[in-house]
């Protein structure tokens, strides 16, 4: 059977003794899983006991069927089992490094064991190599990325990975992150350095002339969209003065919800900085920025989290933080709000960069600190100042202010993330349509709706900002173009519906309870969500995904997805 948008293969690597086997996607795990994030979930849910140690988990790349092919496709993701929650994560990166993979020949690559020695991946249309890194262990990103760039695309971790700091990132393209949940981490303990990718081949489409018709109009609607035209001018920063007015900055380790933001905001960083921008492949809305000396300009989450959580209103130490994190490869949101945690705890007793780097080489202080906020906090006997959910630091909206978003926040999978559901797009941005941020009305059934949407977005895989002009309508229809298949709008949200409950079955079996569906006793109370409201409407959530009382999927609705608990 001729297959379309998918290569078809799969490459599987043992560390332990150094061999490399390609094998054939199975046709209707494409279909069911399509790739990214759900062929991840697919491959990691079958071969790994959710109670095992996460550093014994296979780390898995992939791409998926819109990969390199439509408009803000250029995405890869990775998943394994999250050495800082303990829950199922992946992260999905942009950049250029999931198209290479996909014109490399390969929609996945699953990495087992753990090597003796540093070694990084070579990928080199179809044929894979483990090669020597020894002369690359001990770098950072930027310096691993510059020797190896001019083989392929790279994919490497820093220090910090090394090192096994518990939220180190998987950096590509020198400045894309595929972050949260300590990713970097396993990588680090595999001893894989890097991997290397370099392509040639076209992705294949099904109907290039339903494409074509298709991909206009996508793109007609993505150059109408004012929010993406916000984001090309001024990147995430946007967002800043608006969170800050609206109540929901993160101040002082979540004990404030408001700040003097005026040196830190977009228009400030605008007015006193020349930008220039980069694109994603695949994307005209460019809204990666950097200064003309080359240093990266930090996106919304990392403004938030070293700004105002860290009492912090200089942008030069936010920079400056922010760019020891991408050197270390290390996550900004959870690496800001740790280090906030410990200013809660002990006051300022380093600079931010000086506290990053501490962390990144797991020294002094950094080295309790590179357990995240949680295990930090506990050790202190001060659980409750550590902000998250399930492990993972809460990023920058305060859930007070958004409740729909606190409910994703408490129910995300991965732990507390802004990205398994955007509710701030409808309750701030307004995005399908304004929404009364203050109820919890309504929500719980809008929610599972964002969230499927969501993990079938990142399993396609294209760029969630494009959700600002696109509906599942025009995502499945391209789908279709592309492979094949008739995906109708049910269909699509039908794969992100298992994908979610695939998710939930393996945080289950792995321990996770109903209990941890929850958020820190901080944001209860007190002028703050009532605990009463928020349990009633997490028992709505549990009834429009069919689960039971308890959170756990039923019977039937599990033969509904395809899916089994055993």
């Amino acid at each position: 059977m001729k297959i379309h948008g998918w290569t078809g293969n799969i490459a599987t690597i043992d560390l332990d003794c150094g061999t490399v086997r390609q094998e054939k996607l199975p046709t209707d795990v494409a279909r069911d899983f399509l790739g990214g994030r759900g062929l991840g979930a697919s491959i990691l849910c079958e071969t790994t006991d959710p109670k095992a140690d996460a550093f014994d988990a296979p780390l898995i790349l992939a791409v998926g069927p819109l990969t390199g092919i439509a408009p803000m496709s250029g995405r890869h993701s990775f998943v394994t089992k999250s050495p800082l929650t303990g829950t199922i994560v992946d992260s999905s990166g942009g950049g250029w490094f999931g198209s290479e993979l996909k014109r490399a020949g390969f929609d996945a690559v699953v990495i087992n064991g753990q090597s003796e020695t540093p070694v990084y991946l070579s990928i080199d249309d179809h044929d894979v190599r483990i090669e020597d890194a020894s002369d690359l262990w001990g770098l950072n990103v930027r310096e691993t990325t510059k020797r190896l760039e001019e083989r392929g695309k790279v994919a490497c971790i820093g220090r910090a990975g090394e090192k096994c700091v518990r939220f180190a990132n998987i950096m590509n393209d020198y400045v894309h992150a595929c972050g949260r949940g300590g990713i970097g981490a396993v990588m680090g303990h595999k001893r894989l350095k890097a991997i290397v990718v370099h392509g040639s081949t076209k992705p294949d489409i099904a109907d290039e002339m339903g494409f074509e018709e298709v991909n206009k109009e996508i793109s007609r609607l993505l150059h109408a969209s004012p929010p993406l035209k916000s984001l090309s001018v001024y990147g995430t920063p946007s967002l800043v003065n608006l969170i800050n007015y609206l109540g929901l900055m993160p101040t002082r380790n979540f004990r404030d919800v408001r700040f003097d933001v005026e040196s830190i905001s977009g228009d400030y960083i605008e007015e006193n900085y020349e930008l220039k921008r980069r694109s994603c492949h695949k994307c005209s809305v460019a809204c990666k920025h950097r200064t003309k000396e080359d240093i990266e300009i930090p996106e919304y989450e990392t403004i938030a989290m070293f700004g105002p959580d860290c009492d912090n209103g200089d942008f030069d130490k936010i920079m400056d933080a922010n760019r020891v994190c991408n050197d270390y490869g290390m996550d900004t949101i959870s690496c800001g709000s740790t280090i906030a945690c410990h200013q809660e705890l002990h006051g300022k007793t380093h600079g931010l960069s000086e506290l990053a780097s501490l962390i990144g080489e797991r020294e002094g202080v950094g080295d309790e600190l590179s357990t995240g906020s949680r295990a930090y906090a506990d050790a202190a006997g001060a659980g409750d100042v550590s902000m998250h959910s399930k492990g993972m630091e809460i990023p920058g909206y305060d859930p007070r202010g958004a409740l729909g978003q606190s409910l994703a926040y408490a129910t995300s999978n991965r732990g507390a993330c802004h990205m398994r559901a955007y509710m701030i797009a409808p309750e701030i941005i307004g995005k399908p349509k304004l929404i009364d941020r203050h109820t919890f009305a309504g929500k719980a059934g809008l929610l599972s709706i964002f969230q499927n949407l969501s993990a079938a977005m990142d399993s396609l895989a294209v760029c969630r900002f494009s959700s600002f002009a696109l509906s599942a309508e025009e995502y499945s229809g391209i789908l279709s173009a592309v492979t094949g298949i008739g995906y109708t709008t049910e269909d699509l949200l039908r794969v992100g519906e298992r994908i979610w409950n695939l998710e939930r079955i393996f945080n289950l079996r792995a321990g996770f309870t109903r209990a941890d569906d929850t958020l820190p006793n901080r944001f209860f109370g007190d002028g703050g969500i009532d605990r009463g409201e928020f349990e009633d409407a997490l028992y709505e959530y549990y009834r429009f995904r069919g689960w039971g009382h308890d959170g756990v999927p039923a019977g039937w609705k599990l033969e509904e997805l395809g899916l089994r608990m055993d």
